[in-house]
């Protein structure tokens, strides 16, 4: 199981993912250009006393992502409002990528068209989204859950 942020545009939202990697024991990746500075001191303040223990994975570009060795197992499973499945009722596989884009605005066209699935986290009808870190938090645990991969 694999956590990835596609060009996040708040570091405290990477903070709060390199907290949840550690926590779990999954890798992040971080898919930039990020909208803010990306250093390993940032991520250092970001992740407070977490960093040491998150496995952090930066790709340069969307490209970089995808041809990276260890992309080419497991599903892309991209977290959207857009989702076509919902989340409670989503079979995960061990191998899985969990992928969130941007909180601006999501994901592009063309991450959408590369996702082996869409997913959809349910929330009312009368409310927009939920926030990045609490999406990531509820698609990992919920992941790891039902393939018997939580601590």
């Amino acid at each position: 199981m694999r956590l990835a942020l596609f060009q996040p545009d708040i570091p405290q939202n990477v903070g709060a993912a390199i907290r949840l990697s550690a926590c779990f024991g999954i890798p992040l990746e971080i898919i930039e250009p990020c909208a803010f500075p990306v250093s390993n001191s940032s991520l250092k303040r970001a992740a407070l006393d977490y960093g040491p223990q998150a496995v952090i994975l930066r790709h340069d570009s969307w490209d970089a992502f995808l041809d990276s060795p260890d992309r080419r197992a497991g599903r892309l499973l991209l977290f959207t409002t857009r989702g076509a499945e919902r989340l409670d009722r989503f079979r995960f596989a061990p191998g899985d990528t969990l992928l969130f884009g941007q909180e601006s605005c999501g994901a592009p066209d063309h991450v959408h068209a590369r996702a082996d699935a869409r997913v959809l986290i349910p929330i009312r009808a009368e409310t927009r989204s939920l926030n990045l870190s609490v999406s990531a938090g509820v698609a990992v645990y919920a992941a790891l859950s039902a393939t018997g991969g939580l601590p």
